[in-house]
């Protein structure tokens, strides 16, 4: 079990790179003027979310390059998730047994 969640992390891993490929913003990560230009108007919930800080500001750490904080952000991004699924999929063993 533990091979098949390394095998996967690194294809994950592997495929960082694929995000600095496009020009165009990810999903959900959009501007407001984007949102505008695509909807044609901004959602409420986004308007308002200006408010919000966010740890890693554009994907950047200011003790390296843009390029190594996109790396290192979409990593830590991807190893919370398969900790936070891994320790959801123990608690429903343990539940079920």
């Amino acid at each position: 079990m533990k091979k098949r969640i390394y095998i996967v992390l690194a294809v994950f891993t592997a495929m960082i790179p694929l995000g600095l490929l496009s020009d165009a913003p990810a999903w959900g990560e959009w501007e407001t003027t984007y949102y505008k230009k695509i909807l044609g108007f901004i959602p409420q919930g986004i308007a308002n979310a200006k408010e919000i800080k966010t740890p890693l500001k554009e994907y950047s750490l200011s003790a390296f390059n843009d390029v190594v904080g996109y790396y290192f952000s979409a990593f830590i991004g991807i190893v919370i998730i398969f900790a936070v699924f891994y320790l959801l999929a123990r608690l429903f063993r343990a539940k079920r047994s």
